[in-house]
């Protein structure tokens, strides 16, 4: 009888294949040895969180107030000509700084100079009239057996025709020497000269509306902005304790430009965007402030005094309102109700539920849970700088915990 081998064998082989891998996951399971050393076993820290602590503080915390405002010129000014004429010269440069009183330009003063000498020549002859009229005059009083009294009231008259005459005359030079005046062009105002409307050469006018150019007063400079109308009494408090401080920073509100105080409070509240209008000067030294330029806009209402601040990520919200956990003794998180007297981007002013020198969860909130046990992590190197009283969000322990669970080599 033959018998078949093949199968045999191949049997025999495959049995012994299941049973060697049978034997090396046993043994893998069973030798904790086998782990990479300073790695502690699977499923040891799983009820462990790593948090990102901080810890509450007292301080005083000044209460700002935000908007949204555009800077404007605290003057401005268009520089006309007050005289018709020729533009003989243009002293000003474009975007130049200009004190009050420096000259700008000079228009022809030919014609008003022969006008002026017109006048001066008519007050002179008139001058020569009245000094014979006062002559006869004293000649007629003398006379009196032969001077009738019609001729002597006719020659006062006369006289005071005259007296009249010269007065006129004086009014009318000095007219003519205020024209001069203006055919001389000075700078109103200081500040900066925009773009020049006219060159020389140019016959300019009075009734000309573009004028010559136009100054903008730049130091000091005005910021107007607008608040909700539920902030004017604050505001107005403020305001009646002495100057309210009024910051002016760029689009992205990191940089500060310019500091000054509030200046105005207009009479009036927009009844269709609820808002209150409010005007503040600033130095604007150096010039970092410009015209029309829009910039974030923050004032300074009051400073709360003691206040107990926690960083804004401990503040947690849930179906019963505000809360957050606080760190015990034993290592362990409380969840705790809060309220919350303001919060802004940063930093929170807690009313109730904390205590200074409590020690609180900043980050890692998520997988927390009351009575859970937490691993408060230290900052990471790479991470940047976090705000002040706070370590880093735990990114690199979160990692590490999920790579054990899942039983890989953490990187």
């Amino acid at each position: 009888m033959t018998i078949r081998w093949k199968p045999v064998v191949t049997g025999v082989v495959l049995a012994g294949l299941v049973g060697g891998v049978g034997y090396a996951v046993q043994q893998k399971l069973a030798s904790p040895a086998t782990a990479q050393p300073g790695r502690p076993p699977a499923g040891a820290r799983s009820n462990v969180v790593a948090v990102q602590a901080g810890t509450v503080a007292r301080e005083d915390v000044p209460i700002w107030f935000d908007g949204i405002g555009t800077v404007q010129a605290f003057n401005s000014v268009t520089v006309r000509a007050r005289v018709d004429g020729e533009l003989q010269r243009v002293s000003l440069q474009e975007g130049q700084l200009v004190k009050a009183g420096d000259l700008l330009a000079t228009i022809d003063s030919r014609p008003l100079q022969a006008q002026l000498a017109q006048a001066e020549a008519k007050k002179a002859q008139d001058e020569a009239q009245l000094a014979n009229a006062r002559r006869d005059l004293d000649r007629n009083m003398n006379l009196k057996e032969f001077a009738s009294r019609q001729t002597v009231d006719t020659q006062r008259a006369l006289v005071a025709q005259y007296e009249a005459q010269i007065r006129a005359d004086e009014a009318a030079i000095e007219a003519v020497r205020v024209q001069l005046n203006y055919t001389t062009i000075t700078a109103p105002i200081s500040g900066r000269i925009g773009l020049r409307n006219v060159d020389q050469g140019n016959v300019v006018r009075a009734s000309d509306q573009s004028g010559i150019a136009t100054i903008t007063q730049i130091q000091p400079i005005a910021v107007l902005f607008t608040l909700p109308e539920k902030q004017l009494q604050a505001v107005l408090a403020a305001q009646a304790q002495g100057p309210v401080t009024v910051e002016a920073q760029d689009r992205e509100g990191r940089r500060v430009l310019d500091t000054g105080a509030l200046a105005v409070v207009d009479n009036l509240i927009d009844s269709g965007t609820g808002t209150i209008r409010l005007k503040a000067q600033m130095p604007n030294d150096p010039q970092k402030l410009w015209p029309g330029q829009f910039v974030n806009v923050r004032l300074l209402s009051t400073i709360r005094r003691g206040a107990t601040t926690v960083p804004a990520t401990v503040v947690q919200r849930g179906p019963q309102g505000t809360y957050a956990y606080v760190i015990k003794d034993d290592l362990t998180v409380e969840q705790r109700p809060i309220k919350v007297a303001r919060q802004e981007e940063t930093k929170a002013i807690i009313e109730e539920g904390l205590t200074p020198g409590e020690r609180v969860v900043v980050d890692g909130q998520y997988r927390l849970q009351p009575g859970s046990k937490i691993r408060i992590v230290e900052p990471i190197a790479s991470a940047p700088a976090p705000a002040t009283g706070t370590t880093p969000a735990p990114q690199e322990e979160r990692r590490r915990d999920r790579q054990q669970r899942e039983g890989r080599q953490p990187s």
